[in-house]
């Protein structure tokens, strides 16, 4: 059962109100005498005086809100073009930079090449196609790249015996963002298509090959 008293305070106010004023007049009726709303009352002078103090200091607490966001703004504002000479200087060093706390920029390093492999999985549900899946050995369960890494190199083995070695394989692309789709001529169909993928970095510099995958080319 919901409760008869309001939540809300502005609703709170006006039903307090009613009630005494209702209360008072009607003491007779109600089966009440004046000592029955004494301690009714002398709450309710309380509330009447904290209610409306509230009320203001809520406003004023926006108010002071609001003058001290629009403050902030403008400070930013001339605080930005002064860090953005500082940045441009060539008299100020990354020391005084970090001791003022602006951003002291960072000479990348270099990448090096990928230390996982990639997972990869074949479907083969449409004629003449492969879509190739794949996440990395380090985290399974995830589809993103490992950290620095351009792409996924696919090479592939088309034939009835798997690939002996790389030099049996045939480059097929540089994949970013899985999956891939490999469309085969007729000639490939109902023959076997084994892959082997590596990461590659931006720089060229390539990591260790997958375990191989294969699936049969649909005709």
């Amino acid at each position: 059962m919901a409760d008869y008293i309001p939540g809300p305070d502005a609703n709170f106010q006006a039903w307090q109100s009613n009630f005494v004023t209702y209360a008072n007049a009607n003491l007779v009726a109600l089966g009440l005498v004046a000592g029955d709303m004494t301690p009714v009352t002398a709450a309710q002078s309380i509330w009447v005086a904290a209610f409306p103090a509230h009320i203001a200091a809520a406003a004023a607490a926006k108010a002071a809100k609001q003058a001290k966001d629009d403050a902030r703004s403008v400070y930013v504002s001339v605080i930005r073009p002064l860090v953005r000479r500082l940045q441009a200087s060539a008299v100020v060093s990354d020391a005084e930079k970090a001791s003022l706390g602006i951003t002291v920029a960072q000479t990348p390093g270099p990448i090096g090449a990928p230390t996982t492999a990639p997972i990869v999985s074949v479907e083969c549900g449409n004629r003449l196609q492969h879509t190739l899946r794949f996440v990395d050995s380090a985290t399974p369960t995830r589809k993103a790249k490992p950290a620095g890494v351009l792409g996924v190199e696919i090479w592939n083995k088309v034939g009835t015996t798997p690939p002996a070695s790389e030099g049996e394989l045939r480059f097929v692309a540089v994949d970013t963002n899985a999956p891939y789709v490999l469309n085969f001529d007729s000639v490939d169909g109902n023959k076997t298509a084994f892959y082997w993928l590596r990461w590659v970095s931006p720089t060229g510099e390539r990591g260790p090959w997958s375990e191989q995958a294969q699936a049969t080319v649909a005709a």
